[in-house]
């Protein structure tokens, strides 16, 4: 397929939609538990499984690095035994990014606030992983614009171009009506020279749009899918694979076919 589905994997106790959701009942990360999650999304249609290990709803709490690599890196390293597919570390932490590439993971999923920062442009030449440079920045003004000039530093730097893949940042430093233009201008974000990943899974501007809670947005979600695949999006972070995956294929057997 065009357009590839990233699975959410978070072993977190806080994150919005899936957080404690691989817990035992001591309430400890079971990593059967959630290897069991990433088959199922691995045999649903996922052609990436994303690693998160500290919450980036809004008002999460801060982990620190240590702690964060506590919880990811075994799970990572038990993916990489028991699966062939590739993985993502979503961290802003170069610490953790380099660990966790260490551990197995193949690209670094960065959202940290206001882009740049020289360390973790290190992180990614040391590595040679691929980094997905999300937009989020308290100073939003043109979004394109914001994206390329970060994008920029990180080359000036030294990564290498080939390497990035820019994400819009939706729900992240975004007001409801600049989530909207952000997928609404999907095509012309797609136009910037680069692959896009577009993560809107169960997130508050579904909600808003729809007057619904975290549990009741799967068809919106889809809806900015399907949007995604016309746009040209490259990958699709979600946390209902099947579904999203059924309704990605569907739109490029319309589309491409």
């Amino acid at each position: 397929m065009k357009t590839s589905i990233m699975g959410i994997l978070n072993v977190t106790p806080d994150s919005f939609s899936d957080g404690g959701k691989y817990e035992n009942k001591s309430g400890l990360l079971d990593i059967d538990i959630a290897l069991k999650h990433v088959e199922r999304m691995i045999a649903d249609g996922a052609a990436i499984i994303d690693v998160g290990g500290e919450s980036t709803r809004p008002g999460f709490t801060i982990v620190e690095a240590e702690d964060e690599m506590q919880r990811v890196l075994p799970v990572i390293e038990a993916i990489k035994q028991r699966f062939d597919i590739k993985i993502s570390i979503d961290t802003y932490k170069p610490q953790v990014a380099v660990a966790a590439v260490r551990a197995g993971a193949d690209i670094i999923n960065d959202v940290r606030i206001n882009g740049f920062d020289i360390e973790m442009a290190k992180a990614i030449s040391e590595t040679g992983a691929e980094y997905i440079l999300t937009h989020n920045s308290p100073s939003y003004q043109n979004l394109n614009v914001d994206i390329l000039e970060t994008t920029n530093m990180y080359i000036n730097a030294g990564v290498d171009k080939n390497k990035i893949i820019l994400d819009p940042g939706i729900g992240f430093n975004k007001s409801y009506e600049q989530n909207i233009e952000a997928l609404r201008e999907l095509n012309s974000f797609c136009n910037l020279g680069y692959p896009v990943l577009l993560g809107t899974s169960n997130k508050s501007v579904i909600g808003n749009a729809l007057d619904l809670p975290v549990g009741e947005r799967l068809e919106g979600t889809i809806a900015t899918s399907v949007l995604a695949v016309k746009a040209g999006v490259k990958y699709i972070r979600v946390h209902d694979v099947k579904a999203n995956y059924r309704a990605v294929k569907m739109a490029e057997a319309i589309l491409f076919s």
